[in-house]
């Protein structure tokens, strides 16, 4: 057995601050005891990583990314050879791990052998649980169709993500159970327009009521669950009659919307960071951008953070999720200083991307908090942080991070 003992940290356990520093120990890949400082003995030999003025944090979730793509939604994407994708994933995850964030949902793109990878020690990753491909209908935000006629290479069919394409509930249905097949932990559909598909909108409605519930079902079948992109109103509401387990981005919420999520006990995701990330490849030429993409992402910006507020002030859940991929990997932390922003606290904050995301992503893998009989992923901060001020620059000061109790990136 391995032990390693945290000692004198700053705790935060997943959803609130230690009353004081306290001693952590893991052994192997889950957390043993926690005690306050000065209180705890271990054995001869075990690891001991001296916390004083740092602190120690569960590892970091995010609930929405694409770990197969990065600056998604410009045109240059045409020019890249199919396999790349497989290849920049490698980078993407290790950036990922880097910023302290030791499990993801991946909302599309990522297929089950991504996901073996990782989990076989074949190239570092957080854990990971995938939707294979986007669902949406024909013309809807899922599908790549250009103006030209070309379709954008973006997941693109393959025998181990199949097309996401469907319409009708039957169709829809199918469509879900070759999600399930290919081994999709839970399915992502599109319920309304977006941001980077070429021919909708934000205020789209897209799929009929009947065909997410069809999706629904079959996802409940699977013992599973539905995430929805929505952002327009009633493609939002549409999405929680049918049983959408998370709403995500939630661009234009309204009371009714916000209400239904409560009665639901629905979580948003928000992603606020994505349409900035838009703007931001744009104009510093990182991605070819086209123009309504560009035109749209700058329109939805202030409604976003307006409706997530609302959201929040209301007692909403809200997940941590960046939609990484559309902006770089390794930037996820640059969520969090936004949720500050709207009137969130530290200890808010921190938990909407540990305990709050773990009970949506993951909940039978026992991550998002530091708490005795819990996994260890765990991260070190080499500050005490006190305050939301600190969040901005919070990806500069990870000294390092656990992967089940091992140690798998920091300075």
């Amino acid at each position: 057995m391995a032990t390693t003992v945290f000692t004198n940290a700053r705790v935060f356990d997943g959803t609130a601050f230690l009353d004081r520093p306290a001693d952590v120990v893991v052994v192997d890949d889950v957390v043993t005891d926690i005690e306050p400082h000065g209180g705890l003995r271990w054995e001869e030999g075990a690891d001991v990583v001296d916390c004083t003025g740092r602190t120690l944090l569960p590892g970091l979730i995010d609930a929405h990314v694409h770990v197969l793509f990065s600056n998604a939604g410009g045109l240059d994407m045409v020019n890249q050879p199919f396999s790349r994708q497989f290849y920049l994933s490698v980078r993407n995850l290790h950036a990922t791990l880097a910023a302290g964030i030791t499990t993801v949902r991946d909302a599309g793109g990522a297929d089950l052998g991504t996901k073996h990878a990782i989990a076989e020690g074949l190239v570092p990753g957080p854990r990971m649980k995938i939707s294979v491909n986007v669902m949406g209908q024909t013309g809807g935000h899922a599908d790549n169709w250009m103006p030209s006629g070309a379709l954008l290479p973006f997941m693109e069919a393959h025998p181990g993500r199949p097309d996401g394409i469907a319409d009708g509930p039957e169709e829809a249905r199918k469509v879900a159970r070759l999600m399930f097949r290919a081994g999709a932990d839970q399915v992502k559909i599109c319920t309304t327009g977006g941001v980077l598909s070429a021919m909708d909108d934000p205020h789209h409605t897209q799929f009929t009521l009947a065909e997410i519930r069809a999706v629904v079902e079959e996802a409940q079948a699977h013992g599973s669950y539905v995430l929805a992109h929505a952002q327009g109103t009633e493609g939002i509401k549409n999405a929680l009659r049918a049983g959408v387990r998370s709403i995500e981005h939630g661009v234009y919420l309204d009371e009714e919307a916000i209400g239904m999520m409560l009665e639901a006990e629905a979580y948003l995701v928000p992603t606020l960071v994505a349409p900035l990330a838009v703007v931001r490849n744009a104009e510093r030429g990182v991605a070819a951008i086209p123009p309504q993409v560009l035109d749209k992402a700058r329109r939805v910006v202030d409604a976003h953070r307006e409706s997530v507020q609302h959201a929040f002030e209301a007692g909403v859940r809200i997940a941590m999720g960046t939609d990484s991929g559309v902006g770089e990997h390794g930037d996820n932390l640059e969520e969090l200083a936004l949720y500050a922003a709207l009137g969130m606290d530290l200890e808010q904050v921190l938990a909407s991307t540990t305990s709050v995301a773990a009970d949506l992503v993951a909940p039978e893998w026992h991550v998002g908090r530091v708490q005795e009989g819990w996994t260890a992923d765990l991260v070190v901060l080499d500050t005490d942080l006190t305050s939301v001020d600190q969040l901005p620059s919070l990806r500069e000061h990870i000294a390092a991070v656990y992967l089940g109790g091992r140690r798998v990136a920091g300075s």
